[in-house]
């Protein structure tokens, strides 16, 4: 399995990064443990998640998926074999950047995690509201306690990453190595423009979220029809009603599959996979044979002809 470098740390990972929000939300303790099975099996190593999953779902609480991956650690010994990605400030128990509500929620995360460090940490999102000399320096003592070994923005603007790196470096403190932004085949705004300027100019790791787009890029659903009543309704419902954009893109997702004897799922984040600018995009999954799809996409090998089709129907 060729691996990618997390920007200029000594962190490399491959080119799939399971999204383990499923964990205790869609994805029992059971399933959980064989999904982490399966991805380490396949040669995988990077496991994405947060404080806050999933306390959006209902008679969740939060902090259930950093359990159960700390449980898998546990019964499997295998720690070594992660690269376990976190974040905080969004869960209400831990909310925002401050350099108290850091400290307390790293802890509270090891904890979950049955571990000494986490790999890559985050700020889940920006808060403006916390100067970012004690949100960056607070990050510092993190890494200098050996809790962490990699820092990251998650939902961060252009200007405010250009901001974090300025201060880090004028303190002599680690920088933001890997941000995380909404990027697809569909969403594509938010980071190709200065985002993506950005971090190519810092040399920054790019780990994409919503890779799938809520599994519209999946193919399954291709209508209105085909979500109604459906707990990705509300999600998927403005795929449908944007003047033909996504249909146009599951036309070239289809045409692209045809051509490589690939799935719409797998050629949605081989897609990203070859983006210049992308380490490597998160997928979840809620079966081993789910998973196993997923996966498949790091064998893919996108033409130049098929990349140029994706990026004219996305554009």
């Amino acid at each position: 399995m060729d691996k990618r470098k997390l920007g200029r740390s000594d962190i490399s990972i491959a080119p799939i990064v399971f999204g383990g929000n499923v964990f205790g939300w869609t994805a029992d303790r059971e399933t959980s443990f064989a999904l982490l099975d399966r991805f380490v099996e396949a040669g995988f190593n990077a496991v994405d998640t947060a404080d806050v999953y999933s306390a959006f779902a209902p008679g969740n609480e939060g902090g259930e998926s950093e359990t159960i991956i700390g449980e898998w650690i546990a019964s499997r010994k295998r720690r070594d074999d992660l690269v376990i990605l976190s974040k905080v400030a969004k869960w209400q128990k831990h909310k925002g950047l401050s350099q108290a509500n850091i400290m307390a929620a790293i802890d509270s995360s090891l904890k979950r995690l049955k571990t000494d460090h986490i790999d890559v940490y985050f700020a889940h999102e920006d808060d403006k509201s916390v100067p970012l000399e004690e949100t960056l320096g607070a990050f510092a003592r993190l890494v200098d306690a050996g809790k962490v070994r990699v820092l990251g923005a998650s939902n961060y603007e252009a200007a405010r990453v250009e901001e974090a790196l300025t201060v880090s470096e004028a303190n002599g403190w680690p920088r933001y190595e890997v941000l995380q932004p909404e990027y697809n085949l569909y969403a594509r705004g938010d980071f190709e423009g200065p985002l993506k300027e950005t971090a190519q100019k810092h040399g920054l790791g790019v780990v994409t979220y919503f890779s799938l787009a809520s599994g519209f890029l999946t193919g399954k659903y291709r209508s209105k029809a085909d979500i109604q009543g459906a707990n990705r309704e509300r999600m998927l419902g403005g795929y449908f009603d944007d003047g033909g954009k996504g249909q146009r893109i599951l036309k070239a997702l289809d045409a692209v599959a045809k051509d490589t004897g690939a799935k719409p799922a797998e050629i949605a984040l081989a897609w990203l996979i070859a983006k210049d600018a992308v380490t490597a995009p998160i997928a979840s999954a809620t079966s081993v044979k789910q998973l196993d799809e997923t996966l498949g996409a790091a064998k893919v090998t996108l033409s130049g002809e098929q990349m140029r089709v994706l990026d004219e129907a996305g554009a």
